[in-house]
């Protein structure tokens, strides 16, 4: 796996936040129709104010069951990291993330398969062969370079993580 440990100052995850079930295979409906009920131009408007890591437009998961039950709610943001003292226009959810260790998974592929597969193979291999745990945050994933409509990509999964 292509992963890197960051720490990594305070930032605010800012967007259009949704409850959503959890989907553990394929796409989830839920998330895919909040994203889409966005206009193109609120995408254009979040990617402007994005002035933190990770860059870009983030899928965020937050509010995560520790178990994470299948069927169990989440928060769902789909918007951009800035600053702390960024201002943040009205109408948008906050997340505020505090500083902290995170672990970085890189993929590419398939949209969601590949990133669904990356996940299952960090909790099976990845984290029992190495000395970190997840801690309580949100769960970001960053889309690096999208083609044919986001249905492939490289990606960045960030993970909040402790020492175990």
């Amino acid at each position: 796996m292509d992963t890197r440990i960051v720490d990594h100052p305070a930032f605010r995850l800012v967007g259009h936040a949704a409850r959503v079930p959890l989907i553990h295979q394929g796409v989830n409906p839920h998330i895919q129709q909040h994203i889409t009920a966005l206009p193109t131009e609120e995408h254009l408007r979040l990617k402007a104010l994005g002035n933190a890591e990770p860059s870009g437009l983030l899928a965020v998961s937050d509010d995560l069951d520790p178990d994470y039950t299948e069927g169990s709610e989440l928060t769902y943001l789909h918007g951009v990291a800035v600053s702390p003292d960024t201002p943040v226009p009205g109408g948008l959810d906050i997340i505020e993330v505090p500083a902290g260790r995170w672990v970085v998974i890189r993929d590419a592929g398939p949209y969601p398969q590949t990133l669904q597969k990356t996940w299952a193979t960090a909790a099976a291999e990845w984290f029992p062969s190495n000395p970190w745990r997840l801690r309580p945050g949100p769960e970001i994933v960053a889309v690096l370079e999208p083609t044919n409509g986001f249905s492939t990509a490289a990606r960045e999964l960030w993970l909040p993580v402790e020492p175990a």
